[in-house]
């Protein structure tokens, strides 16, 4: 995909949807008193938890800091998934586009503020929505998007007649270069877990002294925390070197498939998916297929069998009558008539 793709699926409704967001919350936040338009209101009210107000009686640490580094942890599996992507699936990236907005809204509300700007609500009579923000709302048109995109583009993402259906093509190679990823990956974590756990200790000792108990109720909740996204993140790691070993070992699998198929006597196309990796072999086998080409030929049929043999019996009689040799056909047919 160009770059002008990235920009029109990718990053304009990314940009778009956190733009609206960031002003409508910006003209909430100077609601004094609740609007009303039938049975639409508005009315400022701070989310502490995630959402429709959910965790929001954890402690603030762990809050905060869990929800903002998932959201940051979204947009990381988000460009994995838009750069994994083969070919363009515009549904499927503007959605993704747009639940990504959505949800960093929210997030970047935590890490600036500590909570998130809810001002929107329903008033049925009996039944009051939840009060939510415009971020809430989108997401669930890119819910949609992505679903939709899913049903149009899934005979693309998982072909009915695609030979190689199965992603583990060389278990071998592919499981090494996964785990590799995986290890470089928890590498980092830890070198990330020492550096922040160190720095986030030494900084309490300092400003309040040694307590134990503090240190106990905020470090504990975040290396249990990091630890969760660790292997959140070391997941991911590992599909991603799966798919992308696939698309090395795929290609390659499918020449050897070719070269069977040429030696076989069997002529066809080499075509590879998008995205893979040695897209050079569909030129070389189409000049393999074109150098070796007078020299296979198609197997013959049994009615063609029999009619060489037909004609084979013919040359040999009309040899032996020729040079006056007796026929051995004709001899052994006078022999079983007789």
């Amino acid at each position: 995909m160009n770059k002008r793709l990235w920009l029109l699926y990718v990053f304009f409704p990314l940009s778009l949807v956190l733009f609206i967001d960031q002003i409508t919350k910006t003209w909430a936040s100077d609601l004094t008193h609740t609007l009303r338009f039938g049975k639409l209101f508005f009315s400022l009210h701070h989310n502490y938890g995630a959402i429709l107000g959910l965790f929001s009686d954890l402690p603030a640490v762990l809050r905060v800091v869990s929800l903002s580094t998932g959201g940051a942890f979204l947009v990381f599996t988000f460009f994995v998934l838009q750069y994994l992507l083969p070919t363009k699936f515009p549904h499927l990236r503007i959605g993704m586009s747009i639940l990504l907005g959505g949800i960093l809204g929210n997030v970047l509300d935590r890490i600036l503020m500590g909570y998130v700007v809810d001002f929107i609500a329903f008033d049925f009579g009996r039944w009051v929505s939840p009060v939510f923000n415009l971020s809430d709302a989108l997401q669930w048109v890119g819910y949609i998007l992505i679903f939709y995109g899913l049903i149009r583009y899934g005979h693309q993402l998982w072909p009915d007649n695609d030979s190689r259906k199965r992603y583990w093509i060389n278990p071998k190679f592919q499981l090494e270069y996964s785990l590799k990823m995986m290890a470089a990956g928890l590498g980092f974590s830890i070198i990330a877990l020492v550096f922040s756990y160190t720095y986030f200790r030494v900084a309490m000792i300092e400003l309040i002294g040694h307590q134990p108990s503090l240190e106990e109720k905020f470090l504990n909740p975040y290396v249990v925390t990091f630890g969760i996204v660790t292997c959140g993140f070391l997941s991911v790691l590992f599909l991603v070197g799966l798919v992308l070993s696939h698309r090395a070992a795929g290609p390659i699998f499918a020449f050897e498939k070719f070269l069977d198929d040429l030696m076989a006597g069997k002529k066809r196309v080499l075509k590879l998916r998008a995205g893979d990796e040695f897209r050079h072999l569909e030129e070389l086998s189409l000049k393999l297929a074109e150098h070796f080409g007078s020299a296979v030929e198609e197997p013959p049929t049994e009615s063609e069998s029999d009619k060489d043999d037909t004609t084979k019996d013919d040359v040999a009689a009309d040899s032996a009558s020729d040079t006056g040799l007796p026929n051995s056909t004709n001899t052994t047919s006078r022999k079983l008539i007789v």
